[in-house]
């Protein structure tokens, strides 16, 4: 990743994966990076962590094309993480999900087309793969905003990609903090559904994938990381005996809003996508305005495929959720 002396722009950059970015990029030679978000707290809380000249942090919200362009000029590359994720809240505000993760992707896109920006990486998520609820649709539908430009403007003007990934681990709002939390305060630990399954990813993992999108990405292509899963009881009982602890396990059901388990690939993505060994690729899908192409042209091997989904990776043992965990730096703060 050739990025000396450039400018990175992280929206949404003072969530997990922003703190993640910017504690990974500050060990290069980049030349800014810029968090973009509408929290002035969480920025202050950043600022004060690192410190770092190269690091500069502006107030805005992707919903206003005016502020993206305020703090556009000069940027090199943007990383697209703003969004509303929390499925409970875009359930009850439907159109405040459609306002931040679908047209505030538009408003990134536009802002970098007048700004001259390099490439663009919006990340996305399983739940945009066949999707029951608002937070699912609105980044489905942001996938398409991006792969619709992807189709009509030339990689040497602006190349866009995205990634899409699951669950990732301790990040705010999941479940291991949740658990954790239960654990310590000795409450009974939640379980939605012990054959609910997650995939586990890390946050650096998930920097990772956004870095391999940046060197190998065509115009329009989406990435996907391969990565193990395991049943919710799988991961309660992990944590437990992390903290050698006997909290009593409490079935409560699944939320509404809430799948049996994460889909990151369809059947009809699995049957043109590029298998890269640790990653999946879907290319631009190029089929123009021609009609025929969508009523003519067929594929007999759909029946035939299967999603990639979390009931299908490979499914972790207690012993290897707990090797996984014990890893995290999340977990090791707790242990110290």
């Amino acid at each position: 990743m050739d990025i000396s002396n450039n400018c990175l722009l992280v929206t949404g950059g003072t969530g997990s994966f922003g703190e993640t970015v910017v504690k990974s990029f500050l060990q290069t030679d980049i030349g800014e990076i810029r968090i973009f978000s509408r929290d002035e707290k969480k920025q202050y809380d950043l600022r004060q962590k690192y410190k770092n000249s190269r690091l500069s942090f502006h107030l805005g919200d992707v919903r206003s094309i005016k502020s993206l362009n305020r703090v556009m000029p000069g940027v090199d590359f943007v990383f697209h993480a703003a969004a509303l994720k929390q499925v409970p809240s875009c359930e009850f505000f439907p159109l405040e999900a459609i306002e931040t993760n679908t047209l505030g992707t538009e408003n990134v896109i536009q802002s970098c087309i007048s700004n001259e920006v390099s490439k663009v990486i919006l990340l996305s998520t399983d739940k945009a793969v066949y999707p029951i609820n608002s937070m699912g649709l609105t980044k489905a539908l942001s996938e398409k905003i991006l792969t619709s430009y992807a189709k009509r403007i030339k990689p040497s003007k602006l190349k866009l990609c995205a990634t899409r990934y699951g669950n990732v681990m301790c990040s705010r709002g999941s479940v291991i903090p949740l658990f954790i939390s239960q654990i310590l305060n000795n409450q009974k630990i939640t379980i939605t559904d012990p054959l609910m399954t997650r995939f586990l990813m890390s946050l650096e993992e998930a920097v990772g994938l956004v870095k391999y999108a940046f060197n190998n990405s065509s115009q329009g292509e989406i990435f996907i990381k391969k990565a193990p899963a395991c049943n919710i009881n799988t991961l309660a009982l992990a944590l437990k005996e992390i903290f050698n602890a006997d909290n009593e396990l409490q079935i409560i059901g699944s939320r509404h809003g809430e799948k049996l388990y994460e889909s990151l690939l369809s059947r009809e993505e699995m049957s043109r996508s590029i298998d890269l060994s640790d990653y999946y690729s879907i290319p631009l899908d190029n089929k123009d305005m021609n009609y025929s192409a969508f009523f003519e042209q067929g594929n007999k091997e759909i029946s035939n495929i299967k999603d990639y989904t979390s009931h299908n990776t490979k499914q972790l043992s207690i012993k290897e959720v707990k090797e996984k965990l014990l890893e995290l730096s999340y977990i090791k703060q707790y242990l110290k």
